[in-house]
């Protein structure tokens, strides 16, 4: 099991950056990825696998741990 995930939130824009979480994006993508740098690698093209954003959404990607 992969220890760390690659995790892209979709939000809308007009949820501010630092509110755009799980919980108020319009959809998430997971993946996995082995270390931090393999996630740091792997965000950019997680988020371009959801498409191109509008002017009415974004993409935040982050690195977060295994629970």
């Amino acid at each position: 099991m992969n220890p760390i995930l690659v995790v892209a939130l979709i939000c809308a824009s007009s949820v501010q950056v630092p509110d755009c979480s799980r919980e108020t994006a319009l959809d998430v993508i997971i993946g996995p990825a082995n270390t931090l740098q393999e996630c740091l690698i792997q965000g950019p093209v997680l988020a371009a696998s959801a498409g191109p954003a509008d002017a009415n959404t974004y993409v935040k990607t982050r690195c977060e741990r295994r629970r």
